[in-house]
This record gives structure tokens, C-alpha cells and sequence, in this order.
């Protein structure tokens, strides 16, 4: 796997400071020069702007914009990158006064994926997210595609395909979209036969380069039969992982189990590239237990322990067991940490890189794992189709029938389940 740099652009980023804001505007811009090195950028200068609200025109006001253009000739810039998503209309109005290639934080998010993507369905949804993203922003990209002819932004889909029209990218967006479906549908049928398998499912989740594949690596290597050639891509970078990888593991009392990574996230992270990576995001409904990743060294954990809970609460899993494992303890000041307890129950610190407290930790996922199964007869009523939709999705039902009452399935659950789902048991 090659990332290579490209020649480094000169990039200046732009963010708007509002009043009642729900991010820091330091920490927020931070992230954003993160972004743009990963996206092979170099951040040469900072501009923020405080404002009541953001300007439907500009984003940020006229006589900001033209001091921005000045900025760019004296620092020689070769792109401007805006802390927000912008509308077709910003984007136009901020090139015609700027003079510059103008990305914003979408679409800087999705170049960096566009450059990570590996496997075909990555590459698909990365495709996916961006077309949809570009169409109504035909106009002001063909101005600077044609005019830059390539660097930050414009990875992925290439000109051409956004020199067609608009029915040519819809048919575009729809063949992708057909192509996923059947991805789908072969993810189904693996999901299927884990679920056979009655292996529990661990997934890690968490913001990017919290170090979720370095973790996943180092519980594999206390599995007996720990493969060297199984471990997983690990790198320091934003969005190392974007595909979902799956392993099989051994715990302290030599129980198996499957292990998965996803695909880390971000604050501010763009509808599109959520609902294009869907699929591959909705396999931590299919996990008996989420381990929650924190970097710890990062000053700004709060913050991204906040974002995964939210995109955790989009995917309606907040009501698994959750391990928030406080990560990279070794370079981290734990007796001053700061985060909002709510959103961090059960915890654990370790250093993944160092294997510190390693014991602590797999010995917290055995005692939050279903290991034992029993077998039951449940009458659902039919008001409560999300319970029968979640049996359905997680167990191989043995028998099922219409009631007058409701519906009734035989079925194996797991201890978890058991308990949480007795009122709907019959003797």
C-alpha cells in the first residue's frame, strides 16, 4: 500500500468563529490542518472570523474574502479550504472573488477517502459520496477542475465524468448504488454464518487514528494461534481503515471470538460519506459488545468521544455494552483527563503500541460478552416489530408463528438478551 506524497499544495484555511457554537473554533481548525496534510496539503497561513451567523453570500463577509485574495497572491496559495460545507452558490461567489481553488471541509474529507479507498466497495462508496456531492456543484468544480487540472478535491471521479451532464451522473450514481446492493447482499450471507457460528462479536469503534487498528493487532497476537499474516494496515493517519476487517481471536479463558475494525471517525463527518459507507458502518449493529476507542493523549477528547456517540446514536447502537478504552497511555497525562462522564460508563486504560494492561482489557470483554445461549420461546406482540426485526437480523429463529397475541419464534439467545428480553419469554 503506497501513500506517497504528491508535491505539497499551499493551502490557506478559512473558519467562521460563531457565537453559541457547538465546537471550539481552535480545536475545530487544528482538526482542519490535519486534514489538509493528510489530503498532501502544507497549511501556510490561519484565518478566522468571528460572526453572529454564517453569510448565505459569501460564508464569511466580502471585505473578508477580498482581504483573503490578497493573502493568496502575497503567500503565493495555491488553494483555500474553508472550515464548513459550502453551498454551489459560496463556492461560485468565494471563486469569482478569490481567484482560487476553494474546497471545503467535505469535500477535503472526501478526497482524503478517494486517496485511502482500497477495496472495491471502498472505492464505490467513496465514488458514490462524492458524486453526490459534486452534482449540485457542477458549475464552480468544472471552473477549477479545468483550470487547476488536478491536486487537492479532484481525486476520484474525474473530469470527464463531470464534464456530462446531469442525467449521465444520476444513471452514474444509481449503477454504484446497484453495485453496493449486491456487495450487500454478499455481506448478508457472511453475516449469516456468523451468526451460526455463535461466535460473539467485538467491534472497535472511535475517532480516526485513535489507534483502533494498532489495538486490533495487539489482541490478535494473544490468540494461540496468532497469524502474523492477519494482522491489519496499521499507519499514523487520518482514515488509515476505511474497510471493515474481521478476525478471529482468543480470549484469556480460551474462548473465541470475532473482532472487527471500522472505519474511524470525525467531527463534522459529511451526510454523504455516512450514507455511502452505510453498509459497512451498520456492521456494529451485528456486535454483542463495542469497544469505544479514545486517544488519550489528544487534548481534544472530549470533543471526539461527544462525535462517535452521536454517530453511535445515528446507527441506534447506544444500547450495547460499551468498554470506552482510554488509549496511548503512555504518552498521555491521565490525572488530567477531561471528559463529560455521561457519555463513559465502563473504562480501561492501555497503551496498544506498548501492550499495557492488555490483561485488564481482555478480561473486561470477557465479562461483557454473551458467552452463554438459551434456548427460549418468545411471543412478540405486534407492536413491538423492532424487537422481532432484531431477533430476526441477530438469530437463526427455529421455528416461528402467528399468534392472536403476537408473533412467536423459538430461539437461542445469549445471556445479554436473555435478561433484556424476559418480559417477552414464556415459561
Amino acid at each position: 500500500m503506497d501513500f506517497t506524497q504528491d508535491k505539497l499544495e499551499r493551502v490557506l484555511v478559512v473558519g467562521v468563529d460563531l457565537k453559541n457554537a457547538k465546537y471550539d473554533i481552535d480545536n475545530s481548525m487544528d482538526e482542519l490542518e490535519e486534514l489538509v496534510k493528510a489530503a498532501n496539503g502544507e497549511v501556510i497561513e490561519r484565518i478566522i472570523q468571528k460572526k453572529d451567523r454564517i453569510d448565505a453570500t459569501f460564508y464569511i463577509g466580502k471585505g473578508k474574502a477580498e482581504e483573503i485574495k490578497n493573502y493568496c497572491y502575497e503567500l503565493d496559495i495555491d488553494t483555500v479550504v474553508f472550515n464548513d460545507e459550502l453551498s454551489p452558490a459560496q463556492i461560485r461567489n468565494l471563486e469569482n472573488i478569490i481567484e482560487k481553488k476553494i474546497i471545503d471541509r467535505t469535500n477535503l474529507i472526501l478526497d482524503i477517502f478517494a486517496k485511502r479507498a482500497t477495496s472495491k466497495e471502498g472505492k464505490l462508496q467513496v465514488e458514490l459520496a462524492q458524486l453526490k456531492y459534486r452534482l449540485p456543484r457542477l458549475i464552480g468544480l468544472r471552473d477549477y477542475l479545468s483550470r487547476e487540472g488536478g491536486g487537492i478535491g479532484t481525486r476520484g471521479p474525474g473530469e470527464m465524468k463531470l464534464e456530462t451532464d446531469r442525467r449521465h451522473i444520476l444513471r452514474e450514481i444509481g449503477n454504484i448504488e446497484k453495485q453496493l446492493d449486491e456487495i450487500e447482499k454478499v455481506r448478508e450471507v457472511k453475516r449469516k454464518k456468523r451468526i451460526d457460528s455463535n461466535l460473539p462479536v467485538v467491534a472497535l469503534v472511535g475517532y480516526t487514528n485513535a489507534g483502533k487498528s494498532t489495538l486490533m493487532n495487539k489482541i490478535l497476537e494473544y490468540s494461540e494461534d496468532f497469524d502474523e499474516g492477519k494482522e491489519v494496515f496499521v499507519y499514523d493517519m487520518l482514515f488509515a481503515t476505511l474497510d471493515t476487517t474481521l478476525r478471529r481471536g482468543k480470549l484469556l479463558n480460551g474462548q473465541d471470538f470475532l473482532i472487527t475494525d471500522t472505519v474511524g471517525f470525525v467531527s463534522k463527518l459529511p451526510t454523504h460519506l455516512i450514507e455511502a459507507f452505510k453498509g459497512t458502518l451498520e456492521e456494529v449493529k451485528y456486535a454483542d459488545l463495542l469497544l469505544h476507542i479514545v486517544d488519550a493523549s489528544n487534548s481534544d477528547l472530549d470533543i471526539q468521544i461527544k462525535t462517535t456517540y452521536d454517530i453511535l446514536k445515528d446507527l441506534d447502537v447506544l444500547d450495547k455494552p460499551i468498554v470506552t478504552v482510554f488509549n496511548k497511555i503512555d504518552i498521555a497525562e491521565i490525572d488530567k483527563l477531561v471528559y463529560d462522564s455521561k457519555f463513559v460508563d465502563k473504562k480501561v486504560f492501555i497503551s496498544a503500541r506498548e501492550g499495557q494492561n492488555m490483561d485488564t482489557l481482555l478480561k473486561m470483554i470477557e465479562e461483557n460478552l454473551p458467552f452463554e445461549y438459551r434456548k427460549v420461546t418468545m411471543l412478540i406482540p405486534y407492536d413491538k416489530q423492532n424487537i422481532l426485526s432484531y431477533i430476526l437480523d441477530n438469530y437463526n429463529v427455529e421455528k416461528i408463528s402467528h399468534k392472536e397475541e403476537g408473533t412467536e419464534v423459538i430461539v437461542s439467545l445469549n445471556s445479554i438478551d436473555f435478561t433484556k428480553y424476559s418480559d417477552y419469554t414464556l415459561e
